[in-house]
């Protein structure tokens, strides 16, 4: 069956009001990841994810299993957009005939998907993993001491996103809101082209032979197992990324100038384990995540909307 044109309005709103949704109901969790992957094995303030849940609670309240949210908020409707979009916009580009798209042809359309997508994801990750790191990073001080956690960045962890980005710019010019971005494509790249085709065959494969749109639970099961798995393919990336873009850092060996220097002082001080950390919470977060995206997409919110809206788009 040929790929289904969508209106890039309907695409826009569909990917943004998703985003909205998944990122509300997975933050706490995603808080957890960013932690548990930003700890060194010298410096283990969190056991797990619930431990690192509930001394969050703890320590900063409620509220503060939400910290960086705001940022992720505002970003993840381009984002989230962008990378549905973008797929969309290759998977019926590379279609022909009214046929199926090969496996082939779905990873050329997921990689392109995900290459559009770090354009928003790189500054929006790199502003968030400040965020959500600081409360780590001041129970590290509290515990430790301000001198042996490093005092040089201690301002960092006080400042709202906004501050944080003028700061940056200030420093280090458009460049440092993109620090990492070679690492947050080898990460989104790969979790693209491994994610969207196995949706859309997981999808087509429990529709059967049903005519249409596959239903709303279809989509969402597939969202979620598709999800987790590419998550979780691609956390040792991740994992990286996350300590690049985490600008308050302790020692020198904990200070990388680049993606390889990152690994090799990860696997020798840390072993090959700790490109593991935080799996089971990135794919507890991208699993409902995409599923959520993927049933506002296919559900067609965005339509809806630009049908109640007399002249919208014209």
């Amino acid at each position: 069956m040929a790929e289904t044109q969508i209106s890039l309005p309907a695409k826009l709103i569909n990917g943004g009001i998703a985003g909205l949704i998944g990122v509300t109901c997975v933050f706490p969790i995603d808080l957890a990841k960013t932690r548990l992957q930003n700890q060194q094995n010298g410096s283990r303030l969190y056991t797990s994810m619930s431990d690192c849940l509930i001394k969050t609670i703890r320590s900063e309240g409620y509220f503060g299993m939400y910290r960086g949210a705001a940022v992720n908020l505002t970003l993840v409707t381009p984002e989230k957009a962008i990378k549905l979009a973008a797929n969309d916009f290759f998977r019926y580009h590379l279609s022909t005939d009214g046929k199926k798209l090969s496996l082939l042809r779905e990873m050329i359309a997921g990689c392109g998907a995900g290459t559009c997508q770090v354009i928003v994801t790189t500054p929006m990750e790199m502003l968030k993993i400040q965020l959500q790191d600081a409360g780590r990073i001041n129970a590290q001080r509290k515990l430790i001491g301000q001198a042996a956690a490093g005092g040089g960045d201690a301002g960092v962890r006080n400042l709202t996103g906004l501050q944080i980005t003028k700061e940056l710019l200030r420093k280090q010019g458009i460049s440092g809101l993109y620090r990492g971005l070679g690492a947050t494509l080898l990460r989104d790249v790969p979790f693209s082209i491994i994610y969207f085709p196995l949706f859309a065959n997981l999808n087509d494969l429990w529709k059967g032979d049903v005519e249409g749109p596959a239903p709303f639970y279809c989509s969402f099961l597939s969202g979620c197992l598709a999800g987790s798995t590419a998550a979780v393919a691609v956390n040792p990336v991740d994992v990286v990324k996350t300590r690049l873009q985490s600008l308050t850092r302790g020692s020198q060996e904990d200070t990388y100038s680049g993606v390889m220097d990152c690994i090799n002082k990860i696997l020798r001080n840390e072993g090959p384990s700790a490109f593991l950390k935080g799996a089971y919470c990135r794919a507890l977060v991208i699993a409902p995540l995409f599923g959520i995206a993927q049933v506002v997409y296919f559900l067609g919110v965005g339509e809806f909307i630009l049908s109640v809206l007399p002249g919208a788009w014209h």
